[in-house]
């Protein structure tokens, strides 16, 4: 199906696995596969779908981990990964999706950090890791995402500092901490975000000053 558009899986609960003749879709800009349920693993071969733009993985609760070879990906704009609760960590070839724009983590509860290569993402505009309730800390290279204009973080209730780096988030417009309830403090380096317009502290608890 060498001119296939869209390929929607959505909530087909009992699929384990895609076959390997999926990566032959050369012109797919669309998979979805939200609410796959039992779906273990996605196929190396997947790294071949190169007008990928947009991949759905919402709500795939036995998925544990992202092949290597999604950084192949160039095309991608979109990621969708909320919800995968058994996630545990992102591969470091994340970081090279060079036409990512949003990338979705929200109630990813097994998710302890974020690679270090996640600073590569130099088109990203969106990053969503509201209620990652594991999320311990940021990586330092938070500051190399030149792009980035909304950072949600509410109900990290595991996030305890935000690194320094996250004064260089230039671009940085939207900054979410409610319900951040370990958060002790803020880094000084939060005066350089020049273009915040909005910070959000609702109920962090734990913020003495």
């Amino acid at each position: 199906m060498s001119a296939l558009q869209n390929l929607d899986l959505n909530n087909c609960s009992s699929l384990q696995e895609l076959p390997i003749s999926i990566g032959h879709l050369n012109a797919l800009p669309k998979l979805n596969l939200s609410k796959c349920s039992n779906l273990q693993n996605l196929p190396k071969c997947i790294g071949q779908l190169s007008a990928l733009q947009n991949l759905y993985l919402n709500d795939c609760w036995s998925l544990q981990e992202l092949p290597t070879s999604i950084g192949q990906l160039s095309a991608l704009q979109n990621l969708y990964l909320n919800n995968c609760s058994s996630l545990q960590e992102l591969p470091t070839s994340i970081g090279q999706l060079s036409a990512l724009q949003n990338l979705y983590l929200n109630h990813c509860s097994s998710l302890q950090e974020l690679p270090t290569s996640i600073g590569q993402l130099i088109t990203l505009q969106n990053l969503y890791l509201n209620d990652s309730s594991n999320l311990q800390k940021l990586p330092t290279s938070i500051g190399q995402l030149s792009a980035l204009q909304n950072l949600y973080l509410n109900n990290c209730s595991n996030l305890q500092e935000l690194p320094i780096s996250i004064g260089q988030l230039s671009a940085l417009q939207n900054l979410y901490l409610n319900d951040c309830s370990s958060l002790q403090e803020l880094p000084t380096s939060i005066g350089q975000l020049r273009a915040l317009q909005n910070l959000y502290l609702n109920d962090c608890l734990s913020l003495q000053e």
